[in-house]
């Protein structure tokens, strides 16, 4: 008989399980279908205000859809803790440990999002590195 070392974590029945949430409904992880939706909800209309209010004879220009997109994820997630697109679909930011989101995990996560890379790198919590970063947590409403 095998004994684990008593600093090993157990196993961990569903995501956010070691963080206290449930594992449906209210206060559950946002999974990742529902995150990406969301995502794909917030880039079109960062691409559709580009368009609208900075066309190039090409479309758009990236850097200026990419930082429509930062702008209004910093804004929505500092005034009402979401995302145009985490608001359809019924997701909420909410730090770690409780309390007020403020305003530097706001600029954190969209920072971090924007790069890409720390989105798209998750832990057993489906809690991508710019949620880590930032002391948040993508919830269900």
């Amino acid at each position: 008989m095998t004994a684990s070392p008593p600093d090993a974590a157990p196993d961990q029945r569903w995501p956010g399980e070691r963080l206290g949430l449930p594992e449906t409904g209210p206060r559950s992880v946002a999974r990742l279908g529902r995150r990406i939706a969301a995502l794909v909800i917030d880039w079109a209309i960062a691409y559709l205000l580009s368009w609208a209010f900075f066309p190039t004879p090409d479309g758009t220009a990236p850097f200026v859809t990419l930082g429509i997109f930062a702008a209004l994820q910093f804004l929505f997630l500092l005034i009402v803790n979401g995302s145009v697109g985490h608001l359809l679909l019924r997701m909420r930011l909410v730090p770690l440990r409780g309390g007020y989101l403020g305003a530097w995990r706001p600029l954190v996560r969209t920072v971090l999002l924007c790069l890409v890379i720390p989105a798209a790198i998750w832990d057993r919590d489906q809690r991508g590195l710019h949620d880590k970063a930032a002391g948040t947590v993508l919830v269900r409403v």
